[in-house]
C-alpha cells in the first residue's frame, strides 16, 4: 500500500510498501490492510499510525482531516491518503501524545476565545449602530 498524508503547505509523509494503517474518527479506531474496500471518513484529532515494509512503526498526529482509500489496480494494495490542515509525524508515540495532542488541543481552546472575542466586538458594534440609530429617529420629529 502507499500512504501519504498532506498539509495545504507540505507533503508530511509519502511512503510506499506501507504493511498496515491504523487511525480513529468518531466511530472508534479502525485498522487498514492492503487490499480494503474503498473508503472515505473525517478524521477529529488523531493519530495515524502505520507499519512500514521493514515492520518499523510510524506515527502521524493530525488535526482534523479526511482519510480515503482507493484501490488503484497495483500489486501493493491500494493508497491511503490523509489530507489534513495539521500534522506532526513522530516515532515515539508517547510524546506526540503528550505534547502534540496537546497542543492541539491548546490551539483549539485558543481558537475558542477568539472567536468569543470577535463575537463581542461584533456585538459591541452592533449596539453603538443601534444607539446612533435611535438618537436619530428622536432628533427627527413628526
Amino acid at each position: 500500500m502507499r500512504l501519504s498524508i498532506v498539509t495545504p503547505l507540505t507533503v508530511v509523509v509519502e511512503e510506499a510498501g506501507v504493511r498496515a494503517v491504523r487511525a480513529e474518527d468518531a466511530s472508534g479506531s479502525f485498522g487498514i490492510l492492503p487490499g480494503h474496500a474503498g473508503f472515505l471518513t473525517a478524521l477529529g484529532l488523531s493519530v495515524v499510525s502505520w507499519t512500514a515494509s521493514d515492520g518499523a512503526r510510524h506515527h502521524c498526529a493530525v488535526r482534523r482531516g479526511v482519510l480515503g482509500v482507493e484501490q488503484d489496480g497495483m500489486k501493493d494494495g491500494g493508497h491511503v491518503s490523509v489530507a489534513t490542515r495539521e500534522a506532526i509525524r513522530g516515532d515515539d508515540l508517547a510524546t506526540l501524545h503528550a505534547t502534540v495532542l496537546a497542543r492541539f488541543a491548546a490551539d483549539r481552546e485558543d481558537q475558542r476565545r477568539e472567536r468569543a472575542e470577535a463575537t463581542r466586538l461584533e456585538l459591541a458594534a452592533i449596539r453603538q449602530i443601534m444607539r446612533h440609530l435611535r438618537q436619530g429617529a428622536a432628533g427627527a420629529g413628526p
